[in-house]
């Protein structure tokens, strides 16, 4: 089993962010793993940062695995459980409103990530009490110092 230990972004430099995963694995009879891997990426917006430390922690597994995606984005975790990215994908990334679904390079190689594995999903409120997401944010920000002028 894989958990993903979700996404944080700090908007200190904003329109440049920082992106957080964080990847346990466990496997019965073998102690934990965790692996982490941050980034930045200048000109971007917080949702294209959400779904970049999704597709590369998902990116980052070797083989297809039961993965648990802890996040506390409502935008990636709604738009799959509720079904809206594979609408947007049918209608050639167009949303229910007529107008175009945003990201749509970021959605496609996320959903092609998300094919490999069996992904579960699971929404956390940002800057609460989970303990992951909140290590999330602090490597975000660290990772935010690093490019700071």
């Amino acid at each position: 089993t894989v958990t993903f230990s979700a996404l944080k972004l700090s908007q200190v430099q904003y329109p440049a962010m920082e992106y957080c995963g964080e990847i346990h694995v466990a496997n019965v009879g073998i102690p934990e793993k965790v692996y982490r891997e941050s980034g930045f990426e200048a000109e971007t917006t917080n949702n294209r940062m959400e779904l970049t430390a999704v597709i590369r922690a998902l990116a980052a597994l070797r083989e297809p695995c039961l993965v648990t995606l802890t996040t506390d984005s409502k935008y990636v975790c709604d738009a799959v459980t509720k079904g809206w990215v594979y609408g947007w994908k049918k209608r050639g990334w167009v949303k229910s409103d007529k107008k175009p679904a945003l990201n749509a390079d970021l959605w496609e190689q996320m959903l092609a990530q998300v094919a490999r594995h069996d992904v579960r999903y699971h929404w956390v409120k940002g800057h609460a009490s989970n303990e992951k997401n909140n290590r999330c944010d602090e490597l975000a920000v660290m990772e935010s110092r690093k490019f700071k002028k």
